[in-house]
């Protein structure tokens, strides 16, 4: 957990807190977090936090009375001794098979697919966190007789009223865009709008992944002659976000692999307009509700953003986005989640 800003690192954080929250109501124990020394999560239910020990690794004695473990992430290092602990049950969850999309060369694939092939044998039950996920692993992955679940992300509601901005503060209008910023995000394919909509900046905010694509982006922005117009202030606080998410024109996110997509559903969340790739995840998150760049030329991701901020004006478009967004719920998948424990115990 290096990056609080990061999907798995809100994806632990809220589903252990809403699984947490829905236990408490129905008065059964809480379910314990295994957390890395120096990297806490920030949840409540503190006595029931467990931090990782060098002498675990010989020794578990939290195990002893733990029926299930929910391995959060498919390139994950933890998991029970199933040898040691033969009645423990072991949910995985795979958000995504993204290496497969990236272009990377034959051997990283192979290597990360045997390393989630290596969880997936020692699991009990898998969920996905999006169909096209599943798809993947059912195609890619042997799961043999266990069963594989789709349960989507839930998404936090943002704060109707923000403060000011401490990150950088734009001057106009502007596009937003969130996410790592590297070369699977796709970003620099946005820096010709900026030349066709002279009266908007561009806003990337998220931790910068990869230096090299990080100046390659600045570079294709002077070229364009846009690069006063381009701000990538990093990662951010989540009150900065929130600035962003409510006072930004619209979100574009033309990813190239995604295993789900937070940014999309937070900005529909506050009823802004989402651009998106059609790749991956990403149209089973955005539906109906969002607009699509089925390619990534210039002239056709600013046809694509002009018909859709048209189409945007429309009073049943602006509800669609909100309905859409209505569908991601924490308490919803934390139930499901609890379902699934429930079901190998």
């Amino acid at each position: 957990m290096k990056f609080p800003h990061s999907g798995l690192y809100q994806y632990c954080q809220n589903l252990g807190q809403h699984i947490n929250k829905v236990l408490t109501a129905t008065n059964q124990p809480l379910m314990k977090m295994y957390l890395p020394r120096r990297k806490k999560l920030i949840l409540p239910y503190e006595p029931y936090h467990l931090v990782e020990h060098k002498w675990h690794k010989l020794i578990q004695p939290f195990l002893l009375d733990c029926r299930v473990w929910h391995a959060p992430f498919q390139s994950g290092r933890i998991l029970p001794d199933k040898k040691r602990f033969p009645y423990l049950k072991v949910v995985l969850t795979i958000h995504d098979l993204n290496v497969l999309h990236e272009g990377k060369p034959e051997h990283i694939q192979q290597k990360s697919l045997a390393h989630t092939q290596s969880l997936i044998d020692q699991s009990d039950a898998l969920v996905c966190i999006s169909e096209f996920t599943k798809n993947d692993v059912l195609t890619h992955c042997s799961t043999g007789d266990k069963p594989v679940y789709v349960i989507y992300n839930g998404v936090s509601k943002l704060p109707e009223t923000t403060g000011n901005v401490v990150a950088y503060r734009p001057t106009r209008e502007f596009l937003l865009g969130i996410g790592y910023i590297n070369q699977k995000k796709n970003f620099h394919v946005l820096l010709p709008l900026l030349q066709s909509n002279p009266d908007l900046e561009l806003i990337i905010i998220g931790h910068h992944d990869n230096p090299d694509y990080v100046n390659q982006m600045r570079t294709q922005a002077q070229q364009l002659g846009v690069e006063k117009r381009l701000h990538l202030p990093g990662t951010v606080s989540e009150e900065d976000k929130c600035w962003y998410l409510h006072n930004c024109k619209a979100l574009l996110h033309p990813s190239l692999a995604e295993g789900f997509g937070l940014p999309v559903i937070e900005a529909m969340q506050v009823g802004k307009p989402v651009f998106l790739s059609t790749l991956t995840s990403l149209p089973e998150v955005g539906g109906d509700a969002a607009f699509y760049f089925h390619s990534f030329e210039a002239s056709l991701i600013q046809e694509v953003y002009s018909e859709g901020m048209k189409a945007f004006e429309s009073l049943e478009r602006k509800e669609a986005i909100r309905q859409n967004a209505a569908r991601f719920d924490w308490e919803a998948s934390a139930r499901q989640y609890l379902s699934v424990y429930q079901s190998i115990r």
